[in-house]
């Protein structure tokens, strides 16, 4: 009866239910995970796969989260200090530019027009030192609004900003120069006044009104705010800008607006978004994460050939078994469904396990760094080599899943060779000298 009844589970390869598996497919192939003294080897080499399988899973979900956590920290911190869309003039000089940012403001989905005035000078203190600087002229409403500068005001205030007698310095800036708020800051710029001798530079001094720290090194120790109607004198720029930057609820919408943007201008301008201005730093980042996703591949394809080994090697040792089963009524199907349990099972176990510690990892990011540079004596992940001042992580569900489903598919694909030559195996050759 039993004998019958493995026959008919075999043949169909249904258990009850219409199950895929039958129930003593299950069972067996459940036997063959247990670990047994005899088979301390086999269940070594199926413990490595299993490790194997989790450290690479978890290793691409983490990588991948803190490559997708480096992006979205420089787009947000590059994107926020940066228009997404840079309006430029064609035909003549901005000198309309209060009535054109207001036409332009008005754009549905643009937030924000903020007119520019930008040059590159010398930043030194009376103390000694200097540095080179991004001098961008802005108007005090505008600055406000731009909540990446105004939220992180670490000292000071916007008031002198405002009454047009101070600037605004990265903190970064404020720490190489020994500055700090009241103090004196030096601008040079080579495009100075006409003389007979030639072009002479323009040196000004002006108060530091306050000190921000966006959390970007290289924007922290380079940018210096100053207000509008100074930078246009200063540049010698008095009554126009030199461009407008529109800032836009979406930016991955820039396509779409950019009709609407040049309809509203009224004149010939010239627009260049934030994918053309950062195109070689993003396309870089994502050949780099890429790469690291297809080299990173290569552990999960290590653990799945163990499964290879184990699995062959198990069905060498079960011949016996298999054989027997075989003279029992087992079908050729039913034994490599076994196999296929046996190896897919170290395969998913593995690849849960790793999806687990991948997102212990990922939510407790920082903590892990702070923790391995207390360990190591030294700081990882410095910000002024890697530019924010925190390690980054944001897992994306779409990447993750194709994560689990490429584990899964390298498991599942590893466990059909040995499974096909255990169902293979001929039960007379096997029990020949048995």
């Amino acid at each position: 009866m039993a004998e019958a009844a493995v026959d008919r589970s075999s043949k169909s390869g249904l258990g009850p239910a219409g199950k895929p598996f039958s129930t003593f497919e299950r069972l067996v192939a459940w036997r063959y995970l247990r670990a047994r003294r005899k088979e301390a080897f086999i269940s070594v080499i199926a413990g490595f796969s299993f490790v194997g399988i989790m450290l690479g899973v978890a290793t691409l979900i983490i990588v991948m989260a803190v490559m997708n956590g480096f992006r979205t920290e420089l787009v947000s911190r590059i994107l926020g200090i940066n228009g997404h869309m840079i309006v430029q003039p064609v035909d003549g000089p901005f000198t309309d530019y209060p009535v054109l940012s207001s036409k332009l403001a008005a754009v549905p989905g643009v937030k924000m027009a903020l007119p520019l005035v930008e040059g590159q000078v010398l930043a030194s203190a009376q103390a000694g030192g200097s540095t080179g600087a991004l001098v961008r002229g802005a108007r005090a409403e505008d600055l406000t609004k731009l909540t990446t500068v105004s939220d992180n005001i670490k000292s000071g205030d916007m008031v002198g900003y405002a009454s047009g007698d101070g600037v605004l310095i990265g903190s970064r800036m404020a720490d190489q120069l020994g500055l700090r708020v009241g103090d004196l800051i030096t601008l040079t710029s080579p495009d100075g006044d006409i003389t007979p001798m030639g072009v002479s530079p323009r040196i000004k001094s002006y108060k530091i009104s306050g000190l921000f720290e966006i959390g970007m090194s290289e924007y922290d120790s380079s940018i210096i705010f100053m207000p509008l109607e100074e930078a246009q004198l200063y540049f010698n720029a008095e009554g126009l800008v030199q461009s407008i930057e529109l800032f836009v609820d979406n930016p991955d919408d820039i396509d779409d607006l950019r009709p609407k943007v040049e309809e509203a201008a009224g004149r010939q301008i010239a627009i260049t978004d934030w994918r053309q201005r950062n195109q070689t730093f993003f396309s870089a980042l994502q050949v780099e994460r890429n790469v690291m996703f297809m080299i990173l591949t290569l552990i999960v394809l290590v653990a799945a050939l163990n499964i290879i080994s184990g699995l062959i090697m198990l069905v060498k040792d079960k011949g016996s078994d298999i054989a027997i089963l075989r003279t029992m009524g087992a079908s050729a199907g039913a034994i490599m469904r076994i196999f296929f349990m046996t190896g897919a099972a170290i395969g998913i176990v593995g690849t849960i396990a790793g999806v687990l510690l991948g997102v212990l990892v990922c939510v407790n990011i920082e903590s892990v760094r702070q923790f391995f540079s207390w360990i190591s004596g030294t700081v990882l992940f410095n910000p002024q080599v890697y530019f924010l001042s925190q390690l980054p992580a944001e897992m994306d569900l779409s990447e993750t899943i194709s994560i689990v489903v490429m584990a899964l598919t390298l498991s599942f694909i590893a466990t059909i060779f040995p499974a096909w030559r255990a169902s293979r195996l001929d039960p007379v050759q096997a029990l020949r000298y048995e």
